[in-house]
């Protein structure tokens, strides 16, 4: 996702919370969200992409540093930022598409230049590594368990032959002439001293006159790796998962960007999620729910649970196995069983006079009696 995209959304009113909103209030709006626009639970064709709208939202603002950096940038740029003497004329309003297409690299370089470069990133300090994201496809027991996932990855880092100088081997590169190795230049506008990237090397306070022949100058190659990625219990079906540090190098040694796993989850052909519980759909006899019975439920591990069905049970009626569910780090949750009275199909001689004695016995009343005609 780009920082336009991500600067243009309102992640609170995804959510329907306040700006001031607790990370309680985030987590039970995000739950309610997810319960209500799972794939599973909502076969509405909208609801997979409200269901990742909302998965997105809880990502950013559950995240302490993502919500602060989000909630700056947002207070500066939501609704435009006027600079002195911009070029469109004095006052005029900067919006998204002048501050993404400003040639530098990243907010940091806008506000630098425009305070003079007392709050700016240093030009030639290594840049971050790169956010990369990736896919995995899961089994229901793995995703509801937790389990551990290979991914290989390719992303940028530093060319292997110059080391991310961008000269050639046994050269280096020399002091920008025009900024002096700074990177930035200064001038003067509407009274203001405003920094800017030097034009003549970009911003990298560096000039290269026998570029490497590998990477034409850039400094930047390719890595293909594989990693080991643990793969939380309890994801959702199309769940963003951030792990920290495991982007793309920083092709000047710096900090390694973040790397984004979305989680798809294959269907299980008993099982289904409801929130954090699990659900199954159990079959029992016409017997078993008229007086009753003890009957075995299977659970997600290969086991069974027991579960009383009271006499008069109507198909249809849920029932809870407690802590039977997903084991999670702050507790298990339940299974719903849901039963689902079997009528037979087939019922041989002596069993049709057995119901037939049982009606006259029993003297139900018509239940459709209540019923008018073409209504």
């Amino acid at each position: 996702m780009s920082q336009k995209d991500w600067l243009e959304k309102d992640y609170y009113a995804v959510l329907g919370v306040n700006k001031d909103a607790t990370d309680d209030q985030i987590k039970k709006a995000f739950r309610k969200l997810a319960r209500k626009y799972h794939p599973d639970q909502n076969k509405d064709s909208s609801a997979e992409k409200k269901f990742k709208e909302v998965t997105e939202a809880n990502d950013i603002l559950s995240d302490p540093k993502q919500r602060a950096e989000y909630d700056q940038a947002r207070s500066l740029f939501g609704s435009g930022f006027r600079f002195p003497g911009s070029g469109r004329g004095q006052g005029s309003t900067m919006g998204f598409e002048d501050i993404f297409a400003s040639g530098g690299s990243g907010l940091g370089d806008i506000l630098g230049g425009f305070f003079g470069g007392g709050g700016g990133q240093n030009p030639r300090a290594p840049r971050r590594g790169s956010d990369v994201e990736t896919e995995v496809k899961i089994g229901f027991k793995d995703a509801a368990q937790g389990t551990m996932v290979s991914l290989r990855l390719s992303s940028e880092t530093a060319c292997d032959s110059c080391r991310g100088t961008g000269a050639r081997a046994g050269t280096t590169p020399k002091a920008c002439p025009s900024c002096h190795g700074s990177g930035m230049t200064a001038r003067q506008s509407g009274g203001f001293a405003v920094s800017e990237p030097c034009g003549l090397c970009h911003g990298r306070g560096l000039t290269i006159d026998d570029p490497c022949p590998q990477c034409s100058g850039t400094g930047q190659g390719r890595s293909n790796r594989t990693i080991q990625v643990r793969i939380p219990a309890g994801v959702n079906d199309h769940q963003r998962i951030r792990i920290k540090g495991k982007g793309a190098p920083s092709p000047g040694g710096g900090v390694a960007g973040d790397l984004y796993v979305v989680v798809h989850v294959n269907p299980d052909p008993l099982f289904t999620r409801q929130g954090d519980h699990l659900a199954i759909t159990v079959p029992v006899t016409y017997v078993e729910a008229a007086l009753g019975a003890e009957i075995g439920v299977p659970t997600l591990d290969g086991g069974q649970v027991r579960l009383k069905i009271p006499a008069g049970t109507k198909t249809g009626r849920t029932f809870r196995a407690k802590g039977k569910g997903i084991q999670l780090k702050n507790g298990s949750t339940d299974l719903l069983v849901t039963v689902q009275v079997q009528v037979p199909e087939h019922l041989s001689v002596a069993a049709q006079e057995a119901l037939r004695a049982y009606e006259a016995v029993a003297g139900e009343p018509n239940p459709r009696a209540d019923l008018r005609a073409g209504e």
